[in-house]
């Protein structure tokens, strides 16, 4: 399983030098230098750092779990919902300009990481419980005013 997780590394590297030198071989050296300027903003935030933490993490315990089990373990599939929320919201916050990037604080980044587990919470109770239930509700609420927040510090 780490050859999936590698392979999936190396194509996204492999897209991201692909556009890089498609964008130079047409003249754009510009569009390079801005995308390699939003990349090392983003990357180079504290925000970034707390959301790639908490998915590196995740990742450590998926592979060691992914030695014993098998995909439809249902820690393993919280994980993989727990990896795909992080990976949209650092696609979020990659779209942040670089004259922007102060806001991508310790404090959104952390913000963004009790959001996910908060949402993780809803998804797992979402299995259980229908949408009106008492307890889905309370974690709805939970998972919006989060939102709203973070939504407020990136607009």
């Amino acid at each position: 399983m780490v050859s999936n997780i590698f392979k999936q590394s190396v194509i996204v590297l492999a897209m991201t030098l692909s556009m890089c030198l498609v964008a130079i071989g047409q003249g754009n050296k510009v569009v390079a230098k801005t995308a390699t300027e939003d990349l090392t903003a983003v990357k180079s935030s504290p925000a970034y750092a707390e959301l790639q933490l908490k998915r590196t993490e995740l990742l450590s315990d998926l592979e060691s779990l992914l030695l014993e089990y098998t995909e439809e373990f249902p820690k393993i599939k919280e994980i993989r919902n727990t990896i795909t929320l992080l990976d949209r919201d650092i696609a979020r916050i990659s779209k942040v300009k670089p004259s922007e990037s102060t806001k991508l604080t310790l404090a959104l980044g952390k913000l963004m990481v009790t959001r996910i587990e908060l949402e993780n919470d809803l998804w797992k109770l979402q299995k259980s419980y229908q949408d009106g239930h008492p307890e889905v509700k309370r974690a709805k609420k939970r998972v919006e005013v989060y939102e709203t927040t973070i939504s407020d510090i990136l607009n």
